[in-house]
């Protein structure tokens, strides 16, 4: 995979402000609201909602900035940020199906688990974004698939480009800083939630350096996202949620 983004000074602005945020106040904020969140969620019935809410509107607009870096720089191709088919397509469909499927067996193994009363690994960080209502989860997969397919444009897409085509970094070079950013994302559950990130991100970012598109790292964020938000929620989530 090649890229060579060529960002004009707007683009470069945009880029910049943006990845400083995801940097240095995307962790802080998603910790502060998480936090506030599983204190709420056992007294306030539209807690859950407003959280999917404000987490859905944030990534969208956070994409739109993405898009408006790529209209503002006419040296930059779609496919520089990652919006193009895969290389190969007998990799990468093959690859996707087996995410999902995998994705979809340890969905219905972490239900079983949680229906049999036995411990389900992970649950216990996110028990508070866990939906109870059938319009909560409406919610849930909506943010599911808004984490997806944002997530991948901004941080895989966006980020690496501007490593390469702003920092004058080396494509490798700017996939690791990318990664890097992406694993303080996940603060909001502990030291514990950066490693989970950083791992998950290594095996994003892996796919799209691999395949040259981000249609692969999507369908499997999306899958791995609606997997973990279907898990039932336990039985007291501000509790558990609290020390996240």
């Amino acid at each position: 995979m090649t890229i060579s983004p060529d960002l004009s000074m707007a683009a470069t602005a945009i880029g910049g402000a943006l990845a400083a945020y995801l940097l240095l106040g995307e962790p802080w904020l998603g910790r502060r609201v998480y936090a506030s969140l599983a204190c709420r969620r056992a007294t306030e019935p539209g807690a859950l909602v407003r959280y999917f809410t404000f987490t859905i509107v944030a990534w969208w607009a956070f994409a739109a900035l993405t898009v408006a870096v790529l209209l503002l720089s006419p040296g930059t191709s779609a496919a520089d940020l990652g919006v193009a088919a895969p290389d190969d397509l007998t990799f990468a469909v093959p690859l996707v199906l087996l995410c999902s499927v995998a994705a979809a067996l340890s969905g219905r193994h972490f239900r079983d688990l949680a229906e049999e009363g036995k411990h389900v690994p992970g649950r216990a960080a996110i028990a508070a974004m866990l939906p109870r209502t059938a319009r909560e989860r409406r919610f849930a997969m909506a943010a599911a698939v808004t984490d997806g397919v944002c997530a991948e444009l901004v941080y895989r897409g966006l980020l690496i480009a501007f490593g390469v085509g702003a920092l004058g970094l080396p494509l490798y070079a700017a996939a690791a800083l990318s990664l890097a950013v992406y694993a303080l994302a996940g603060w909001y559950q502990g030291g514990t939630g950066i490693v989970v990130f950083g791992l998950f991100g290594t095996l994003l970012t892996g796919l799209y350096l691999a395949s040259g598109s981000l249609l692969v790292p999507v369908v499997v964020h999306v899958a791995l996202s609606a997997r973990d938000l279907t898990i039932p929620a336990p039985e007291a989530p501000c509790a558990e949620g609290g020390t996240a």
